[in-house]
């Protein structure tokens, strides 16, 4: 298992490779995918059983689904990284013709995507399926999801929460990227959510609310209570609480970046303040 400072190097390489994936095209949402980089990184390098020599139905694995899809730099340069395609293809981001779309597709065939995600609510859905399915199987692996906090104001969102916990999905595990903001604007400016947590305890999911989210060793030890708290006949929801752009000073405290490219200042200013660790593609 990585260190912490290891996991450290990684966040800042992969924040390089954001960046510098978005900017190649000026296009690409930089923003959540800054906000996640912890997590992903800490879900692939430290806590999730799962295998670089990619097979579609995951037999014994545990396996993720990244149901907002928009924020594919940072999934597709944790997939690179831990080995799943070679690191030099990050450089086709959003090409012509390349594996690696904005939004993830599965019919090109890229390794570590399982569910083709660019339409907002429909990915814990599949993860309810993929858990179904492993207990089917007698498969005792675990099922992780990730999901905009906007994302959220779809209704299918709810439904699957409700869907869940009535047929006991208890091999479920959907983080909630909080950051508060989406394309327009704030949560509140957009669609307030209230009191989440108190939401989804209501839908009877077992919640953890985690205030650092950016946070490696909180995350570490937040995931790993997920873990532990699976099985025993809930699905697991775990609030996170992230900052959009995080890890690059001018993209942090708005929404203006969910979407938009840095130009070549703006790039430099990002890239210095995340210095090189395992080397660019």
């Amino acid at each position: 298992m990585p260190n912490i400072t290891e996991l450290n190097n990684t966040v800042t390489q992969i924040r390089r490779d954001i960046v510098r994936m978005v900017h190649a095209n000026s296009s690409g949402h930089p923003g959540g995918s800054l906000g996640c980089t912890e997590f992903l990184t800490v879900l692939y390098f430290d806590v999730m059983n799962h295998y670089t020599d990619f097979i579609m139905d995951a037999k014994g694995e545990d396996v993720f689904f990244l149901s907002n899809g928009h924020i594919s730099p940072v999934f597709y340069s944790v997939l690179a990284r831990c080995g799943y395609f070679n690191v030099a293809e990050l450089s086709t981001f959003r090409k012509l013709n390349s594996r690696l779309q904005g939004h993830p597709t599965t019919h090109e065939g890229l390794e570590g995507i399982r569910m083709a995600s660019g339409s907002l609510g429909q990915g814990l859905s599949n993860a309810i399926g993929a858990a179904l399915t492993k207990k089917l199987n007698n498969d005792d692996s675990i099922v992780y999801t990730l999901h905009g906090d906007g994302e959220l104001q779809e209704g299918q969102c709810w439904e699957a929460f409700m869907y869940a916990s009535g047929k006991k999905v208890d091999n479920l595990i959907a983080t909630i990227d909080y950051n508060q903001k989406q394309i327009d604007g704030s949560l509140d400016e957009v669609l307030p959510m209230g009191n989440l947590t108190a939401k989804l305890e209501a839908f009877d999911w077992l919640v953890l609310e985690e205030k650092e989210g950016n946070n490696i060793e909180a995350i570490i030890k937040t995931l790993n209570k997920a873990k532990e708290l699976s099985g025993k006949g809930k699905p697991i929801a775990i609030v996170l609480h992230t900052e959009m752009g995080n890890g690059v000073d001018y993209m942090m405290g708005t929404h203006k970046w969910h979407g938009s490219a840095p130009n070549d200042e703006q790039l430099a200013n990002a890239l210095s303040q995340n210095p090189e660790t395992l080397g660019d593609y």
